[in-house]
Formats: C-alpha cells, structure tokens, sequence
C-alpha cells in the first residue's frame, strides 16, 4: 500500500504495530524497536496522530518485552496527550503491575477499572489471577478464582459461554463501547454487569495449572482442576493435555513421586481415545508431541518413550518439513540422555 501511495488509516497504522511486536511468542528488544519504528513513520511521516488504541498496543508491547521504562513513557505521553483509559488500557496496567511483581499496584488497577464504570468479565479475572500468580500472590489470585465459583453458583441455570479468542476480544471491544455509552446511566451499567458471566474458562485453568505445573507439582491440586472443568462444562482442549505431561516430566522418575508411571499410562490412554474420536480441540502437534516423549522418557525410559515416539510420529499434525526436523533434533537428544526402562522399575 505504501509503494502505492495509498495513504493507511489509523487503524492499519495500528495492526502494523501490533504484528511487528506480536509476531512472535515472546517479544524482545528486536520486536520492539520495529513496532516503535512504525509508530515514528506514522506520525512524523504520514502525519497519521495516534490514538488510544495505539498506545495501547505500544503498552501492551513494552510491558511483554519487560521494558517497564518504556511502558512508562508511553502512559505518560498518553496523559500528555489528554487520552482517557478504556478497558484494555486498566486491563493492561493489571498486566503490567504483574509483571512488575506489585500485588498491591494490581488490587488499585482493578479498582480503578471497576470506579471507571468498565464492566467486569472472565477475561479481566483472568488477568488479575494471572498477574497475582506471576506477582508471587497465589493464595489471593486462588481466593479471585473461588469468588468467581461462588458467583457461578450464585446464578445457576445461566450459560457459561464458550469461546475462542477472537470472540473474547469482540466482546471485550462490545463491552468497552457500551460502558462509554452508558458511562452515566449507573442503573444501565449495574444491569450490564450483572448480566456477565464470570465463570472460569479454559484460559482460567491453564493459567491454574501452570501455577501447579511449575511451582507446586502436586498432582492432586492438578486433578482437582480437571474435575472442575467438568463441573463448568469446560471441554478438554490440547493445551490441558500438554500441561499434564509437562507435569510429568517435570516431576516423574523420582521416589516417592505422585506423577507415576501408572498415571502417565492412563492420561496416555485418555488421550489416545480422544484423538481416535476425533474431538476437537485436541491434536497431536507439535507441542503435544514433544511433551509426551519427555514425559514417557522421563517417567518410563527410553525403550518406552521410543514406542511412543514411534506412535504420535503416525498421529503427528505436521505444519512442515522444518518443524519436523526441529522437533526430531530436540527429541533425539532427550532421548540419548534418557535412562534405560529398568532403572524406572
């Protein structure tokens, strides 16, 4: 479009800032100077002035990126600038103060969203029980997730909703415009609010189960999760399976160890009818298919975790010719490090 001189609106000023700080899972100094180059080709060349959304992309970047100078720098231009908060900019400063490890930051940031008349949902909960947990507060991000089972219960013959990321981020946007609207009409944005529902989702239980994966090891706190993801209504997905063999092998192979090979056997069978039933959501990619070998190696040895390597090879979702090489490199060498199956006896 430029080679054209075909002028960007802000909005796609804005998605080119967004994919070059995004465009990978984690976000470094490389991401960061080119979104922040962009953004200087926006205003200073194409004259294009920013608005809220893109300081909130610049925020969201530099907060990811651990540049909490620079996340400071881009608040205070947008005070500067006269730029009010909407919603994904408190939900950012959850973020952000999480990051920052400031619990206390945290609970004043929610506060400030709830005093702005910003409507509270699972997807806010979620980020303060993510940044409580990163901040070094589980027991008060575990208290954040009993309040929302207490809400739940509190409604019950409500639907829990499933979604997916692009609808979250719709009704995010839905919510931020309707909460302007009706910014001084408190009855309507009481209504509103009570019309959410703050039931945990498969974004809270990963978070959850990261913690226990992790931190904790016990399985027994991991189970319960499961159990309550049924009672939710919460379908199994991909990613709860890659969790639960990250536990293994992180914590499989040792004396007295809860994550046994017996229990690994079973999650395996588990996994093994879901996929034969074609359930989605649940997939032998890439992910999947390394965790399951470092958990069979780790837990069983190496005779072992090679029969199962020789199974997901057949069940594998490939993406391509490289990330087959890749994943084949990583597993070779976990396996040549790997014990034989009499040690794990």
């Amino acid at each position: 479009m430029k080679e054209a001189s075909i002028p960007l609106t802000e909005s796609e000023w804005n998605s080119a800032i967004a994919y070059a700080g995004r465009c990978f899972v984690r976000v470094e100094a490389t991401e960061v100077e080119s979104a922040l180059h962009i953004w200087k080709e926006m205003e200073r060349e194409a004259g294009v002035k920013s608005g809220g959304v893109t300081f909130n992309i610049l925020f969201d970047i530099a907060t990811k990126a651990g540049k909490h100078v620079l996340a400071e720098m881009v608040l205070n231009e947008m005070k500067t600038r006269g730029l009010a908060y909407n919603r994904f900019s408190y939900v950012g400063l959850i973020y952000y103060y999480g990051f920052k490890g400031d619990g206390a930051a945290i609970r004043t940031a929610y506060r400030d969203l709830v005093e702005a008349g910003q409507i509270v949902d699972t997807v806010v909960m979620n980020c303060v029980i993510a940044s409580l947990i990163r901040a070094g507060e589980f027991p008060a991000a575990q208290q954040v997730y009993e309040r929302m089972k207490g809400l739940v219960r509190r409604r019950t013959g409500q639907p829990i909703p499933r979604s997916d990321w692009r609808a979250s981020r719709d009704m995010g946007r839905a919510l931020d415009k309707a909460s302007r609207s009706m910014r001084n009409d408190h009855q309507a944005l009481q209504r509103l609010q009570a019309e959410q529902c703050l039931a945990p989702n498969l974004r809270t239980f990963c978070i959850l189960l990261d913690h226990h994966v992790y931190v904790t090891g016990e399985l027994r706190q991991v189970t319960t999760l499961l159990e309550e993801m049924q009672m939710f209504d919460v379908p199994l997905h991909g990613r709860i399976y890659v969790r639960i063999f990250k536990g293994f092998a992180y914590h499989g192979g040792m004396k007295y160890t809860s994550w046994t090979r017996q229990r690994l056997e079973s999650v395996w069978t588990s996994l093994l009818s879901i996929l034969n039933e074609d359930i989605g959501g649940v997939q032998m990619v890439k992910w999947m298919v390394i965790w399951v070998v470092r958990a069979f190696a780790r837990c069983c040895g190496r005779e072992r975790a090679l029969q199962i390597w020789e199974e997901v090879r057949d069940r594998w979702k490939l993406v391509g010719e490289d990330e087959q090489g890749a994943v084949e490199h990583l597993l070779r060498h976990v396996l040549e490090n790997t014990v034989s199956d009499d040690r794990h006896q």
